[in-house]
C-alpha cells in the first residue's frame, strides 16, 4: 500500500492569518457572513493544508484525492479562502470578492461543486459530518476492493458544537465508530459559544466522552497551537479508529471587540474591527491583498499533491488493465453496457408469469439481478433486512470486511440518507437508502440535500399507504407521498406492478442529475400489466393502460401504485354500463409534466370526466384532474385494521370511483 510521508513543513502563523483577513475582507464587501469560524479554527486548516492533505489544485477530481468537508458550513469563507489561497482555479480573488453574490462559487454557505474543491453541500448543521461518513465508508470499500495503491486518501470534515447537538450527529458518531472507519477524522470547533451565547445553555455534557465510548480516537488540544494540531494529526493518521480533534478554539479570535462572545458568530464587522485585528497581527497587506511571500507559501501547499497524483496515475496506468478498466468505469459514473437487459429479462418474465406479487418483494428481486451486474450498488437499510427484503446476497459492510456492500444502519434513518449523499458525492457508488415510507420524515433532510445537490441517490421505500394495514395510520403514510412529489428536482416513482417496477428501475438507474424515490406497496399487487417487450412505457410518467372500448372516451381515471387494479375495476364496471373510460397509470408524475402538450392531452382526455383514485390525500391531484375532476382517497389519516376493511371504511373502492364518474357525468 502505498503511503505519502510527511516532508512538509508546518504553516507559518501569516498563513493562518491570511485565512482570517481573506475571510474578513469578503464579509466587509458582503456586508454579512459568519466570521467565527474562519477566524477560529484557521491553525488548524492552515497545518491541515500545508503537511498532511492529499490533493492537487490542477486536478480537483482526482480520485484519490482527500475529501474535505466544512460541516459547520455557515463558516464558508474558511474553505474558500483554503481554495483560493491553495490555488484551484475556480476560486479567483474576484470570486472572492463577490462572496455571497450571485453567481459567484462563493455563496453564502458552500454548495456542492467538485471542480472548485467543494465537495459537498453543507449549511444544514450535521448534513456534513454524515456525508463525511459516507464519503469514508466509500473509500474503505474502494479501498477493500481495489487495493492501497490505487485507494488510499482520507475524509476530513470541519464540525461545530450545532454538528454534534443534531441528533444526526449523535448517530454518526455510533455508526463511524462501530465501523471503526480510521480514515476519518473530525475537527471539533470546540469554542463553547453558539448563536444563543455559551453552550452551557443548552448542553452539560462532556462531548469527547461522547465519543470514546463510541469507540474514537479522541485528542484533546490548544487549536491555536499549530505544532499540537500538527502531532494530533499525525496520531489520527497512525490510530486504526475514527479520529475526533477537539480544538479548543477562541471564537472570532483576532477581533477584540468580538472574540470569545456571541457575537464572534455573526455579529456585523466593521472597518475597524479588521484594523484592530491587523495592529494586533501586525498584518500590513490591503484589502484582499495577500503579501507575496504568505501567498507563494499557500500556492506551494498542492505541490507535494501533484507528485502524488502523478505517482498514483503510474500505479494505475500498471495496473492490470481488467482493474484499470473497471476502476476507471465506477469513478466515471458508467454504467455496464448490459444492465437493461438484466431488467427487460425480468420485465418479460413477470409479464408472462401473471402472478401476484408482493411490491417490495419484486423491487427486492429487481436489486437482487442488478447487484450481480453492477457491483457499485450499495445498499444501506435501516434496521429493516427482512421486510425490505433488499440485501438478498450481499454480505454486511464491517469493520472486518469493508468489501460488503449492505450497510446494517441501524435506527438512523437521518444518517442512513445523509451518507448515501456522501457516497454518491465520493464517486463511485449507485448508493441505495432502504426503508418504510412513513420513516422518510427522518431522513427528509438528507432527501432534500440530493435533491438540491442534483445527487444520484435511490430511496427505495415500503409502507406506501393504508395497505400496510394492522400496524395502524403511524405507519400509513397518507401525506408523504404528496410532499415528495413537491420537492424540486426529486423524481417520485410509484409503480403498479412488477412490469411497472422494473421499468421504474431502469428509469431511476438511467436517471444522473438527482435523486428519486421509488415507492412500493408493502402487499402483493396484481400483474396487470402483460406486455414485457423492451419499451418502457413508465418513463413518459403516465400512459394509457386501457383505453375506452364501449364507445368514445366520456371517462378517464387516474391512478398509480397500488390503486391502478381499483381504476381498471371501475373501468369495468362503467363500461359494462355503456361508458366509454380510459385507465391511466401515472407512475411519476413530474416525467409526465415533461411531455408534450399533444401528448399529455391524448392521456388525459379532453373533455372527458376525469376521476383519480389513490390511497393518500387529495393535495396535487387538481393539477391533473382539473377543478371538477372527481377524487377518490383519503382526507385524514388511516386506522387499524385489516387492508381490505381499511379500503372499504375509507371509501377507496372501484364502486366509489364509478359512482364519483356518474356523478359527474351527470
Amino acid at each position: 500500500m502505498y503511503t505519502q510521508p510527511d516532508v512538509r513543513s508546518l504553516p507559518s502563523e501569516a498563513m493562518a492569518h491570511a485565512i482570517r483577513f481573506l475571510a474578513v475582507d469578503a464579509i466587509l464587501a458582503a456586508g454579512e457572513g459568519h466570521q467565527g469560524v474562519p477566524l477560529g479554527m484557521a491553525e488548524i486548516a492552515a497545518v491541515l493544508y500545508a503537511r498532511h492533505l492529499r490533493f492537487d489544485p490542477a486536478d480537483p477530481l482526482w480520485p484519490d484525492r482527500d475529501r474535505v468537508v466544512l460541516s459547520n458550513g455557515h463558516g464558508s469563507m474558511l474553505l474558500y479562502a483554503l481554495l483560493h489561497l491553495s490555488g484551484y482555479d475556480h476560486i479567483p480573488l474576484d470570486a472572492v470578492k463577490r462572496f455571497r453574490e450571485l453567481g459567484s462559487p462563493c455563496a453564502g454557505h458552500p454548495e456542492y461543486d467538485p471542480p472548485a474543491g467543494i465537495e459537498t453541500t453543507t449549511g444544514p448543521l450535521g448534513q456534513g459530518i454524515a456525508n463525511a461518513l459516507g464519503m469514508a465508508i466509500a473509500e474503505a470499500h474502494l479501498r477493500a476492493t481495489f487495493g492501497g495503491d490505487l485507494v488510499n486518501h482520507r475524509t476530513w470534515a470541519f464540525v461545530g458544537d450545532g454538528c454534534l447537538q443534531e441528533g444526526v450527529g449523535q448517530e454518526v458518531i455510533q455508526l463511524a465508530g462501530h465501523l471503526r472507519l480510521g480514515h476519518l477524522t473530525f475537527f471539533w470547533d470546540d469554542n463553547a459559544i453558539t448563536d444563543d451565547g455559551a453552550t452551557a445553555l443548552s448542553i452539560s455534557e462532556n462531548v469527547a466522552e461522547r465519543f470514546r465510548v463510541a469507540g474514537w480516537h479522541v485528542v484533546e488540544i490548544d487549536g491555536h497551537d499549530m505544532q499540537a494540531v500538527d502531532a494530533a494529526i499525525t496520531a489520527a493518521k497512525a490510530d486504526p479508529r475514527p479520529s475526533m480533534i477537539a480544538c479548543r478554539t477562541v471564537i472570532a479570535r483576532g477581533v477584540p471587540r468580538l472574540e470569545g462572545q456571541r457575537g464572534g458568530h455573526s455579529g456585523k464587522l466593521f472597518p475597524e474591527d479588521r484594523a484592530a485585528m491587523a495592529a494586533r497581527f501586525g498584518w500590513t497587506g490591503g484589502s484582499f491583498d495577500i503579501p507575496a511571500p504568505v501567498s507563494e507559501a499557500w500556492r506551494a501547499t498542492g505541490r507535494p499533491g501533484a507528485a502524488a497524483r502523478a505517482a498514483w496515475q503510474a500505479r494505475l496506468d500498471a495496473a492490470p488493465v481488467g482493474t484499470r478498466e473497471e476502476f476507471l468505469r465506477r469513478v466515471e459514473g458508467r454504467l455496464k453496457p448490459d444492465w437493461r437487459d438484466v431488467l427487460h429479462r425480468l420485465k418479460a418474465g413477470a409479464a408472462s408469469a401473471g402472478q401476484p406479487e408482493f411490491s417490495i418483494a419484486a423491487s427486492g428481486t429487481i436489486a437482487a439481478s442488478l447487484y450481480d451486474v453492477l457491483p457499485e450498488m450499495m445498499t444501506g437499510c435501516a434496521d429493516l433486512e427482512a421486510p425490505t427484503n433488499h440485501k438478498r446476497q450481499l454480505a454486511a459492510f464491517t469493520a472486518e470486511d469493508p468489501s460488503g456492500r449492505y450497510i446494517h444502519c441501524g435506527v438512523r434513518e437521518h444518517a442512513m440518507g445523509a451518507l448515501a449523499n456522501g457516497m454518491a458525492a465520493h464517486g463511485g457508488f449507485i448508493p441505495l437508502a432502504v426503508t418504510y415510507l412513513p420513516f422518510s420524515d427522518y431522513e427528509r433532510p438528507a432527501m432534500r440535500m440530493a435533491a438540491l445537490m442534483g445527487l444520484p441517490v435511490r430511496f427505495v421505500f415500503s409502507h406506501d399507504s393504508i395497505g400496510i394495514g394492522k400496524n395502524g395510520p403511524t405507519h400509513q403514510p397518507v401525506e408523504i407521498i404528496a410532499s415528495l412529489r413537491a420537492m424540486p428536482n426529486m423524481l417520485v416513482l410509484r409503480p403498479c406492478d412488477a412490469v411497472e417496477a422494473a421499468e421504474a428501475w431502469e428509469i431511476a438507474l438511467e436517471h444522473r442529475s438527482g435523486p428519486v424515490s421509488l415507492v412500493f406497496a408493502r402487499q402483493s399487487l396484481p400483474q396487470l400489466r402483460r406486455d414485457g417487450g423492451p419499451e418502457n412505457r413508465s418513463a413518459r410518467g403516465a400512459y394509457i393502460l386501457a383505453e375506452a372500448e364501449a364507445g368514445p372516451r366520456r371517462v378517464t381515471l387516474l391512478s398509480t401504485g397500488s390503486e391502478v387494479q381499483i381504476a381498471l375495476a371501475a373501468r369495468a364496471l362503467l363500461e359494462a354500463e355503456g361508458i366509454g373510460t380510459a385507465a391511466v397509470s401515472m407512475p411519476c408524475w413530474s416525467l409526465f409534466e415533461a411531455q408534450d402538450r399533444a401528448y399529455r392531452q391524448a392521456v388525459l382526455g379532453p373533455g372527458t370526466v376525469r376521476v383519480a383514485v389513490e390511497a393518500a390525500v387529495k393535495f396535487g391531484w387538481e393539477r391533473w384532474i382539473g377543478e371538477e375532476g372527481g377524487f377518490v382517497g383519503m382526507t385524514g389519516f388511516g386506522a387499524s385494521g385489516p387492508a381490505e376493511a381499511l379500503y372499504r371504511h375509507f371509501g377507496i373502492t372501484a364502486e366509489a370511483v364509478a359512482a364519483e364518474a356518474r356523478e359527474r357525468l351527470a
